[in-house]
């Protein structure tokens, strides 16, 4: 009997180490992903180069190119990527669903609706036609992000109110999510429709999604949520893995099955809002991110949270850099980027599903 106990504690170790390789492997290709989307461009910056500008010994065009216009891009993809992976890895844990993500309860459409009312409704942006071609002009950012973070909350709270009347499980918040997203896109092809051709170009716009839209003031704030999403989450850890048995299990650990899930919704939804409300609506990170790398480190909570968010990182940076060396200069939208590198993996589960 002790041979054996030694014999499991062993291979658990053994077990154990193998997630924290494999999440260290993770962190190292972010950052060396993290260099390339900073070298890497129009005009490209060789790595010793890049190294000195971010230790503060660049030249001024290097200052330029990496720390006023890379280098926010590419935190800004680290943590919009971070955050997405880890809610949606939270969103199919509590709603007991494998395609789950921030769009199921309609945060991504109701932030699309808000944006379409500012810039429609309230006049928040504009296109013009600039030297490189048409270019976008939000007249107010602040109106327009404060009105995708408003409807992008609305659509939350309402899901949650609504699955209220009724005791709260995962089927009720997908089927009210399904119908709130209905309505919010309903909503937004109304606003197109009564809008001119221009206002229309600045919505369809502002839903490619655009990681050069936030500058520091906006990174720390959304730095600052994902942070305190990813802590908040990594405390239930125990919580969510308990619940893979189902919530009669869970509740018989000793776990409060619905303040579970009304919580990590509440906090999910708040910093998906955050992030769509800053870049645009960015499809399917949230999505595949947890599938990508659950079959190396296992449903175990306490390392599927940070390699989620590592792999959507890392998912992000690398769309942004594709989206920039396809047919440079030109950049692509990163929404697209990430919905080519997204839908095989999206059909694949389907299939997989299918199987079993």
């Amino acid at each position: 009997m002790t041979e054996d106990r030694i014999r499991s504690g062993l291979e658990y170790r053994a077990f154990v180490k193998k997630k924290i390789y494999f999440l260290m492997f993770l962190f190292l290709f972010t950052i060396v992903v993290f260099l390339l989307a900073i070298a890497l461009g129009s005009s490209s910056v060789p790595l010793d180069r890049v190294l000195r500008t971010l230790f503060g010994y660049g030249e001024k065009k290097d200052n330029i190119i990496i720390l006023s216009i890379r280098l926010p891009r590419a935190v800004t993809a680290i943590a919009a990527g971070f955050g997405l992976g880890i809610v949606g890895c939270v969103m199919q844990s509590v709603l007991r669903n494998p395609l789950a993500s921030a769009s199921t309860i309609g945060v991504s459409q109701g932030a699309a609706f808000g944006a379409a009312f500012a810039i429609i409704a309230l006049g928040g942006g504009m296109m013009s036609a600039g030297s490189t071609g048409a270019q976008l002009n939000v007249n107010n950012p602040i109106v327009t992000t404060l009105c995708a973070f408003f409807f992008a909350m609305v659509s939350t709270i309402f899901v949650l109110c609504l699955s209220r009347f009724r005791e709260i499980n995962a089927s009720t918040l997908v089927l009210a999510g399904v119908a709130l997203s209905s309505l919010f896109s309903a909503g937004t092809t109304l606003l197109e429709y009564f809008a001119d051709d221009v206002r229309v170009a600045a919505v369809v716009y502002w839903t490619f999604g655009d990681l050069g839209s936030t500058f520091w003031k906006e990174i720390l704030i959304m730095g600052t949520v994902v942070i305190f999403a990813a802590i908040y989450f990594q405390l239930n850890s125990w919580n969510y893995n308990a619940m893979q048995g189902g919530e009669e299990t869970a509740k018989g650990l000793g776990v409060k099955t619905q303040s579970t899930i009304l919580c990590s919704m509440v906090v999910g939804s708040f910093t998906a809002a955050v992030i769509v409300s800053y870049i645009g609506i960015i499809s399917f990170v949230g999505l595949i991110a947890p599938h990508l790398v659950r079959k190396f480190v296992g449903s175990d909570y306490r390392y599927l949270l940070p390699a989620a968010g590592l792999a959507g990182a890392d998912l992000l940076l690398l769309s942004d850099l594709l989206s920039r060396l396809m047919i440079s200069p030109i950049v692509l939208p990163i929404g697209a980027i990430t919905s080519i590198l997204g839908a095989p993996v999206f059909l694949w589960i389907i299939l997989k599903r299918g199987r079993h």
